[in-house]
């Protein structure tokens, strides 16, 4: 495997996840194997945003591969609170650590990190943006399941403007075949425009709808989000849409008999607990399935050889206006650009430039 960090699942060639896949499902089977696979290592667990299920469930991976961890849950109590950079804790950091679990609300935030860092930066969710080791769960479990991925119609619901999972588990799918989307949402929460040109990109099968029910039929996988409270800058907006989608067991009675369900967690009220008796519900098996992922994963990159980064252009003004951006808050990173089919686009959080 080639990478050393894991920014964007997008940028994980099939191959790589096919054996990250492979050792993954080696490990569900036979974990006694690995209990030593990170013997000695040691993970920085940087959260900067609440968590449950990833922050937790890297923990117990790294742990389970015999390596130990350090970090915190909270930046007030840290040298953030004081106002220290990005950029300074992750040099710290990464003198200390073999391998750097990162989330943080600031969109493009893990690629900025990676620039500066002496081992490898895996993304634990970067704002609204992406969350790539949330769809090594999800894949690990449509595939362990369904046999498979490629031929699937999924149907993505709820928020898929700030849904970072969303976003991830899209660039993800560019890697399979015949894949259908139904993305299902209200329009104000529709996917960003750079996600439309991803898949258009790709020639990807996608079909925008705002109901729920009359698609359910078509469905394979069923990918329930929550519309996020912590995304939204106006609570009128974030009122209109709460509740606006509700899996229950009567919707599901027009389902197929092997549909997933699944949720990248925490629900909120879009899927009823009555649902979770449903053999159809798998958003639990879902979680635990991401822990196995994380081990594969934990085992390629805390292993990897210590690689100091290249100098660094010193940035003065953002080029991207994305008021969610890394680059808003931290001038210092520089100014860089890369092409989202043929439009300039912030390299941090892919926004379009203007």
């Amino acid at each position: 495997m080639g990478m050393r960090h894991l920014i964007d699942f997008g940028d994980l060639p099939r191959a790589e996840w096919d054996a990250l896949y492979k050792r993954c499902s080696d490990i569900i089977d036979h974990p006694a194997d690995y209990m030593d696979a990170c013997k000695g290592k040691v993970m920085a667990s940087l959260f900067y945003e609440p968590s449950t299920r990833t922050n937790f469930s890297f923990q117990t991976a790294m742990l389970r591969v015999g390596g130990s961890v350090f970090g915190f849950a909270d930046p007030k109590s840290t040298s953030t609170a004081k106002g220290e950079t990005l950029k300074d804790t992750i040099k710290m950091v990464s003198g200390y650590a073999d391998v750097v679990v990162m989330r943080n609300p600031r969109e493009g935030a893990a690629k900025a990190a990676s620039l500066y860092s002496d081992v490898p930066v895996i993304n634990a969710g970067d704002g609204g943006h992406m969350h790539p080791t949330q769809t090594m769960a999800d894949l690990t479990t449509i595939t362990r399941l369904h046999g498979g991925v490629d031929g699937l119609s999924v149907g993505l619901c709820g928020d898929l403007k700030n849904g970072r999972t969303v976003h991830s588990l899209i660039k993800a799918m560019a890697k399979f075949k015949d894949i259908k989307f139904y993305l299902i949402s209200p329009r104000e929460l529709a996917v960003p425009e750079y996600m439309r040109t991803f898949m258009r990109e790709n020639g990807m099968w996608f079909v925008e709808v705002t109901g729920l029910e009359t698609v359910m039929p078509q469905l394979d996988v069923l990918y329930m989000t929550r519309i996020q409270r912590e995304r939204f800058v106006d609570p009128l907006e974030y009122e209109r849409n709460k509740g606006i989608y509700v899996l229950t067991r009567s919707k599901l009675e027009r389902a197929r008999k092997d549909l997933l369900v699944m949720h990248p967690l925490p629900r909120v009220d879009e899927i009823a607990i009555d649902v979770d008796d449903d053999p159809r519900a798998v958003y639990f098996e879902q979680a635990r399935y991401g822990m196995f992922a994380r081990m594969s994963l934990l085992i390629e990159l805390a292993n990897q050889p210590r690689m100091s980064p290249g100098a660094v252009e010193i940035g003065t003004q953002p080029v991207c206006h994305n008021p969610n951006c890394i680059t808003q808050t931290d001038h210092y990173l520089p100014p860089l650009v890369k092409k989202n089919g043929g439009v300039d686009c912030c390299a941090f959080c892919d926004a379009q430039l203007v």
